[in-house]
């Protein structure tokens, strides 16, 4: 009876494991993948952002920099 069960459990497991995969296969067939030029323009696109952002934040923290070093002076 024991050994019933953890066979039961055992081909329980291996269908879960399939459905899974076979889901991810079927999900990922729906998927609308861009073209090499989009993906390249994207990439560009988040880069650039992320670029300019870390320019704000770096002349940010220099302007408080300064500025604390200032009031702290006086």
């Amino acid at each position: 009876m024991a050994e019933n069960a953890k066979t039961s459990k055992l081909t329980n497991f291996k269908n879960k494991f399939v459905k899974f995969f076979k889901d991810i296969r079927t999900e990922l067939k729906k998927v609308i993948w861009p073209s090499r030029k989009q993906l390249i323009n994207s990439t560009i696109s988040v880069l650039l952002i992320c670029l300019l952002l870390g320019a704000v934040v770096w002349v940010s923290d220099l302007a408080f920099g300064q500025l604390v070093a200032w009031t702290l002076r006086k």
